[in-house]
This record gives C-alpha cells, structure tokens and sequence, in this order.
C-alpha cells in the first residue's frame, strides 16, 4: 500500500477522519511557506496538500486566487514547488500536489514526474485534467510512483464516477458543490448521498473538499467521509497575518479551532 494510503488506514484505525489541510506555496516567501508546511506536519496532518501557483487558477475562489497571485509575484515556480517539496519531504506526511495541467505541459509530463518522484511527491491533483484525457498521464506518474488523483462533482453521473474510480489512486477528491474553491457557512445536504454512491461505484476512499471553513462541518463531514481537505480558510490566515513573526503559531491555532485533536497544543 503507498503512504496516502497508510495514511488513510491510519485515520480509519483511529476512528476519525484524514485531516488534509492546504496551503499554496510560496505564500507569502518560499521561505515562510516551507515553515507552515512543516508546521501543518508537526499539527497532525494526515497528508499535506500543496498549491501550485497558477495564472489562471479558473476553479479557486477569490482568497486562493490572490494567494497564487502572491506566490507568483514573490518568484514561485513549479520547479520551485518542487524544491519546497525536496525540503519538507525527509519529515513530512504524504505531499500531494494540486495544480493545474498547463505547468506540467509546459515542463513536460516525463520531466515533471521524474523530478516530482525526486523531491519526494506522492500524489499529483491536476485539477483541470478530465479523467477521459489523462491515460498517458497517469502512465507516466504511475512510472515514476507517483499516484494520480482525480475530481468528482454533485453533478458526476454514475458511468463517469466509474471512469474516475478506475483512474484515481488511493481516494477520490469530492468537490462538494459546483463552483470555485472558498469558504462555505455548511455542507450541501446531498454531500452525505454523493460521498456514498462515490464509495459504492469507485471502492475508492473519498476525501472531502470545497467550500469547508468550519469545525461543524468537519464534524458533518466526519460522519460520511473518509478525509476533508481545509483551504480557503487556512489561506486566509496567511493573507490576514503573512507579515506577523507569529505566522506559524496563528497557524496552529486556526487548526485547532477547525480541526478538533489537531495542533501540537
């Protein structure tokens, strides 16, 4: 079994869901991003998600979209998030990438994978990249021992969730509503419904995401998932406090009152 899904048993084991928590990289400095990221390690995480910054990053909310505004203005690149990678690996969880497909076109699927697999990466999201379209991908990734994960919506049909559970690795990434990534006040009341067809046809573990920014819904989520990926509300703590000493200790903080048993506190 690869490490995310070590990871998953582990959580499964302990009667509690994968804690899954983003953020991008290189927000707000290279530097202050490989000190959350280890931060988010030392607070428990299951498995680390990490941003890559995009141009036009069309399925972020406005809070992530700013985020890799800032990681692009303060000179991140793939490669870049490849040696952020190198650096948090050795005392990490499982690091999964969320991108976009057009940097990994741009530097090559070979090469990405092959530096991926280096620096120590586990997983790879390319969130735009349609299941139907990702057979030489996946191959590729598969080469290196790297697991390609893919998306499933409120509006996938069945055969899709099929074709999706034969392509994805270890779990399926459920966006919980249409839209864009960003913080939501609940859970869609047909999350509950969606996650467990996604199970039944996939046989794949399901994590949760989009839109959660509340311990409440952690807790819905906790009934019905497998793992729930925070975002938007942990890059908003890095936008209100980037600049502050303090960063990481906020950070902590913010898990905490999201993620109950999370932190080092």
């Amino acid at each position: 079994m690869s490490k995310i899904g070590i990871a998953f048993d582990r959580a499964r084991k302990e009667g509690r869901l994968a804690f899954i928590p983003y953020l991008t990289a290189g927000d707000p400095s290279a530097d202050r991003s490989l000190a959350l990221f280890l931060t988010l390690c030392r607070c428990g995480a299951d498995l680390v998600e990490l941003g890559v910054p995009f141009s036009d990053p069309l399925a972020d909310g406005a809070i992530n979209q700013r985020s890799a505004q800032r990681a692009l203005a303060a000179g991140m690149t793939l490669r870049g998030v490849l040696e952020l990678v190198s650096r948090i690996a050795p005392n990490s969880v499982p690091l999964l990438l969320f991108t976009y497909f057009n940097p990994i076109l741009r530097m090559g699927v070979e090469e990405f994978a092959r530096l991926a697999a280096k620096a120590g990466v586990d997983g790879v999201l390319a969130s735009d990249l349609p299941v139907e379209e990702g057979d030489e991908y996946r191959r590729i990734l598969a080469s290196h021992g790297i697991e390609p994960i893919f998306l499933a919506a409120p509006t996938t049909s069945a055969s899709r969730l099929a074709a999706v559970g034969e392509a994805t690795g270890e779990f399926v990434y459920y966006v919980s509503r249409t839209g864009v990534t960003g913080e939501r006040e609940t859970l869609p009341p047909e999350a509950r419904e969606k996650v467990e067809e996604i199970r039944r046809i996939t046989g794949k573990r399901v994590a949760v995401g989009f839109g959660i920014s509340r311990r409440s819904q952690v807790e819905q989520a906790a009934s019905f998932a497998d793992g729930v990926v925070i975002g938007s509300a942990l890059v908003r703590t890095v936008e209100e406090s980037g600049d502050s000493e303090d960063l990481p200790a906020l950070m902590e903080r913010r898990i905490r009152e999201l993620f109950p048993g999370r932190g080092s506190g």
